[in-house]
């Protein structure tokens, strides 16, 4: 009889702890051990840093020489650099006697002196041995000239005369919002004599470099 009690007292131990160890909280932190993956983490009231806004490049041309824009460039405590660009001008209008064997050039062009005409004759290129009569920019003056030059019954022609030339140009690194300031600075330092002055993102300037 005795033990019969001890069996029932023990049986009723396991009906009432049963539910306790079989929970599913219980079966789920014995089995997983696991943390949970960062990425799935989600921390509220917490946003990502915004990105960096990035430089804005003012550009000034033009300049004869690399040392004209280097002594700008010195004015500002920016980031800089200095291009050189090859360009292409617009063609000068040329007006000559077409060319002739040296002899025969040289014994024109002296009587065009002694005439008071203005000439040279050309030494070297694809018009070599040529007598040139004048450079210009404007085709209407060219052509007076080339009329004019006619009626003294010289042999003429007008020729169409390409040329580049090199220019250099200015590239400061400008903090954002600070453009229009930094336009009016270069601006009031230069006297406003510069072909142009434009802003834009900066993409392409290699090898910025920084003034001292």
């Amino acid at each position: 009889m005795k033990w019969a009690v001890i069996v029932l007292m023990l049986l009723n131990g396991v009906v009432w702890l049963a539910p306790d160890w079989l929970s599913p909280a219980a079966v789920q932190s014995s089995a997983s051990g696991v943390l949970p993956r960062v990425s799935s983490l989600k921390v509220e009231g917490v946003s990502a840093a915004p990105p960096a806004t990035a430089m804005m490049c003012l550009r000034v041309g033009w300049f004869d020489s690399r040392e004209d824009a280097l002594i700008l460039a010195e004015q500002f405590n920016q980031e800089f650099a200095v291009q050189e660009v090859d360009r292409e001008l617009p063609s000068l209008n040329w007006v000559m006697i077409p060319p002739q064997p040296r002899d025969v050039a040289l014994a024109q062009f002296r009587d065009l002196y002694t005439r008071g005409v203005e000439s040279y004759v050309v030494s070297e290129g694809e018009y070599r041995n040529a007598i040139s009569l004048g450079l210009f920019e404007s085709r209407a003056a060219a052509e007076s000239v080339l009329e004019e030059k006619m009626r003294q019954n010289l042999n003429v022609v007008l020729v169409n005369f390409p040329r580049n030339r090199i220019g250099y140009a200015l590239v400061l690194g400008v903090e954002p919002h600070r453009e229009t300031e930094m336009v009016q600075a270069v601006e009031a330092e230069s006297h406003g004599r510069f072909d142009f002055v434009e802003i834009s993102a900066c993409e392409g300037v290699a090898s910025p470099e920084k003034n001292p």
